[in-house]
């Protein structure tokens, strides 16, 4: 069995939730970073409540974990979208989408860094979103994503000589909670937005858990420095929720 050790963040429900439950079932200690507590029972599943926009809290988080377990799997998954159009973009959202996607991926990255160097291998996996390439009332979210993939092809470059990989995954409609709020999963505007897919359905957790487990893989060390489109094609054209 994998003894390894992997910190993923949101894993108390959707995406996260399904990358936890894959981890789990591949052997890894998963400590779940999210501010509510994963819904999945399991002796290896360690639930560290702490909210990743704050950066004093996740500092500390971080801090605290890595003394006690060497991580060897990153897995960033956690974001919130806080959607509007130019006009009304608020920029204390721009902040908080800032702190929780680049600056906790940052803290946590400099934090389970010896561990991996010690190792000489290292996984990390940012889950970013097909919104980076546009996407209507999303100038926070997809700025902020956008800026994901560059901390991922820069680490590669630095981290590559260490064992360490880096890769994104940028996933499309998946249906989650997240997802729902927006477009309710039985409406008329689902089925237009899965009509418009190439593969004609919407995506799943599953489908981005199995992208993660194919990154996090020991034997895949020559792939790095890349974002993995989970979107059903929706990345080969405009989208439109």
């Amino acid at each position: 069995m994998n003894q390894q050790c992997a910190i993923v963040t949101g894993g108390s429900a959707g995406i996260g939730k399904s990358i936890c439950e894959h981890l789990l079932d591949a052997g890894y200690t998963v400590l779940n970073l999210s501010r509510r507590a994963a819904d999945v029972g399991h002796e290896r599943l360690i639930d560290c409540p702490v909210d990743l926009a704050d950066v004093e809290a996740t500092q500390s988080t971080i801090a605290e974990l890595t003394s006690k377990y060497a991580v060897t799997t990153l897995v960033h998954n956690a974001g919130v979208i806080r959607p509007d159009l130019i006009e009304n973009v608020n920029l204390d959202d721009l902040q908080y989408l800032s702190n929780l996607h680049l600056a906790a991926t940052i803290t946590m990255t400099q934090g389970v860094l010896d561990a991996m160097k010690q190792a000489n291998f290292g996984r990390i996996v940012i889950i970013g979103s097909r919104a980076m390439l546009g996407l209507e009332t999303r100038t926070a979210y997809a700025a902020t994503k956008a800026a994901q993939v560059g901390l991922v092809r820069t680490w590669a470059m630095e981290l590559g000589q260490h064992g360490i990989t880096v890769n994104a995954i940028a996933p499309g409609p998946i249906v989650t909670d997240m997802f729902t709020e927006v477009v309710p999963e039985d409406s008329d505007k689902a089925e237009q937005i899965a009509a418009g897919l190439p593969v004609k359905r919407l995506g799943h957790p599953a489908d981005v858990a199995r992208a993660v487990m194919f990154l996090a893989d020991p034997d895949n060390s020559f792939i790095t420095g890349q974002c993995l489109f989970v979107c059903g094609g929706a990345s080969l054209g405009s989208l439109a929720l």
